[in-house]
């Protein structure tokens, strides 16, 4: 009776084990970039290492546009201290790689998820995984992150590309999160771009 018992417990793991792996097997990753405040009024306040992740920031934007996979780009405001919508502290330096017909998002929370319309504009790209860039790391890119969590996407954080007031903060982040160095990124758009 104990066999026949575990016998069947076995039979039981195995077909929902497969039926889980045909279900991940048959999910194809539909990536979208999340560029996060790197606006003007905030850069200032960002650690040393904030040179080098609006690089990889360019970088991704530049990735994601060859493999014309969607960017958004994220924008913060506060309607009781700003920076407000329309001024030069509130849009991001004419540095970065971003263009007027990528989707935009304005938030009031940190959070790029809660009441703006990002959950909207990703389920009408089909999107499902995000790669995550910008600042706080400690922040907004954090609450986003959970944000996407929480909706059922897959959300990886860039490395090189996050940035907070504190290197050391930054990289907690980087351990505690997914997450992946831009090579990887690269390669999983690439095996992705060949299907």
């Amino acid at each position: 009776m104990k066999k026949l018992l575990i016998l069947s417990l076995l039979l039981m793991v195995n077909v929902l084990t497969t039926q889980a792996q045909e279900a991940i097997k048959d999910q194809e990753m539909k990536p979208a970039l999340l560029v996060i405040d790197i606006q003007n009024s905030f850069l200032e306040y960002m650690s040393d290492e904030k040179k080098l992740a609006m690089e990889m920031i360019n970088a991704a934007i530049y990735t994601f546009r060859q493999m014309k996979l969607p960017i958004i780009r994220v924008y913060h405001t506060n309607p009781g201290w700003g920076p407000a919508p329309g001024t030069e502290a509130f849009e991001y330096p004419k540095s970065v790689a971003i263009l007027d017909e990528d989707p935009k998002v304005i938030k009031n929370y940190p959070s790029a998820f809660i009441k703006t319309d990002l959950d909207k504009i990703l389920k009408e790209k089909g999107c499902n995984t995000l790669f995550l860039c910008g600042l706080s790391a400690t922040g907004c890119v954090l609450a986003t992150y959970h944000g996407g969590l929480e909706r059922e996407y897959k959300p990886f954080m860039i490395k090189e590309a996050i940035i907070s007031n504190n290197a050391q903060y930054t990289n907690v982040i980087k351990d505690i999160c997914a997450s992946v160095d831009f090579d990887t990124m690269t390669f999983m758009l690439e095996k992705l771009n060949k299907k």
